[in-house]
């Protein structure tokens, strides 16, 4: 079989004649002879399509999925179930090929369902309003830091929480580092906020930024930390997984003034890593001051609902330095996914979703401290994830699990040295007792 080739050396021929040139060399007279590369490029030969969809059938086999292994990973990204609606309809290619809806009178089908992924992230996270919406959680909580200083003018200092994501304490590093913004933490102790460390909140702090449940899946007193917040006229800023709140309070119910998270957990797949989705909420007195878009909804000249982009704060659409955002883009398919998700699952689903993690993880933490192979790490209150402090060695452990088809809980060694040994266990709602026996089973026969 041939390999593709876009045009046929006669086209190529014509085309040369016709602006000319002798030829493709030529179309390079400018660039310096002495930088020009002189021979043929190290690469391999062309294959034909059937080659290379079997090359890559090979090396697809070099990687271990969730399809193939039980997964007990998590840290920020979950291995929940899917319903097959969420990939039957973001496949149509309506909306898998539709681009930004910059005019309205053709983009209805686009602005409903961005409209309606709005209307349900509000609902879920008790905000007012929510953008269309963020790269990925980690992002949209740099951009609320940046959303809290816009708000607080006079303010340059943002107070992140040490039970935040590091990954995310990663980015925000990023973000405040090469704008000059003060950048503090609240110290952790036994797994969550420390309350001792909420007196650094003061007159100079534009916005505290905590997660819940934090990154070791523990509940935070939000309470407690919302009203400290409060006392200083600061901005509560709440990074949560939408995946739980079909059971925890909702964010905006506690006093948060900006609510995001990663939505991942609400019917994408876990792709090795991305792309995902984040998200992003607030309260109708600074909605003027989100990042991203606002879909809404109107009527047309005949009464006829419709809907329309009604705040447009990016760069695109005004002058750079004046837009809220110069990066943040809409992830609509997978905003549309995670808009199927909820309509599938409805509020009875993302309860029962919630209830079965609670009880799930719960069931594995109790049978895993009974092999007296682990103990506890922290004894505080989680939903799906929790940490043991393993007396076996945390790589060995993996290793065995691995070798029996399971991928294993996330080594918090690797992360902070100070926390050798310590193991993360994620459990949703898609591991049933017999994989969680079976997991048990196996960490009881390892030295």
């Amino acid at each position: 079989m041939n390999p593709y080739l876009p045009i046929t050396p006669e086209e190529r021929e014509q085309m040369l004649k016709k602006i000319g040139v002798d030829s493709i060399e030529d179309l390079f007279c400018d660039v310096p002879e002495h930088i020009k590369l002189k021979e043929e490029l190290k690469i391999n030969d062309p294959l034909s399509e059937m080659e290379i969809r079997r090359r890559f059938s090979e090396l697809g086999k070099k990687n271990k999925n969730i399809d193939d292994y039980t997964c007990y990973l998590g840290g920020g990204a979950y291995d929940h179930y899917i319903p097959s609606t969420v990939g039957h309809i973001a496949g149509r290619s309506e909306f898998y090929s539709s681009y930004t809806p910059y005019q309205p009178e053709v983009s209805q089908g686009t602005l409903q369902y961005i409209f309606e992924y709005q209307s349900m992230l509000a609902e879920l996270t008790g905000m007012d309003v929510m953008n269309a919406s963020m790269y990925d959680g980690a992002t949209a909580t740099a951009e609320a830091a940046l959303m809290a200083l816009r708000i607080k003018k006079k303010r340059n200092k943002i107070i992140v929480s040490k039970t935040v994501n590091p990954d995310t304490i990663d980015v925000l590093e990023t973000y405040c580092h090469f704008r000059d913004i003060e950048l503090e933490y609240l110290e952790e102790k036994d797994g969550e906020t420390d309350p001792a460390s909420l007196e650094k909140i003061d007159k100079e702090t534009a916005g505290v930024i905590i997660q819940n449940p934090n990154f070791y899946g523990i509940i935070e007193d939000v309470v407690h930390i919302s009203e400290a917040v409060q006392e200083s006229k600061s901005l509560l800023i709440m990074n949560v997984d939408p995946s739980t709140l079909g059971v925890l309070e909702a964010p905006g119910k506690l006093g948060a003034d900006i609510v995001v998270g990663e939505g991942q957990s609400l019917g994408i797949p876990l792709s090795y890593g991305g792309p995902y989705v984040g998200f992003m909420g607030t309260t109708t007195k600074n909605m003027r001051k989100l990042p991203g878009r606002i879909c809404g909804e109107t009527v047309d000249e005949d009464g006829k609902r419709g809907f329309v982009l009604t705040l447009q704060a990016r760069e695109q659409h005004i002058r750079r330095e004046k837009a809220n955002s110069n990066i943040c883009s809409n992830q609509s398919l997978y905003a549309l996914m995670n808009t199927v998700y909820l309509s599938t699952m409805g509020l009875a689903g993302m309860k029962e979703v919630g209830n079965q993690c609670v009880s799930k993880a719960s069931y594995a933490y109790k049978k895993l401290l009974e092999t007296d192979k682990f103990e506890k790490a922290f004894d505080k209150p989680f939903f799906k994830e929790f940490v043991v402090k393993s007396k076996v060695d945390a790589e060995k452990i993996n290793e065995v699990l691995f070798e029996n088809g399971i991928i294993g809980p996330l080594d918090l060694g690797k992360i902070n040295e100070d926390m050798k040994n310590h193991l993360m266990f994620s459990i949703t709602e898609k591991r049933t007792k017999d994989e969680i026996d079976k997991l048990v089973e196996i960490l009881k026969g390892v030295e």
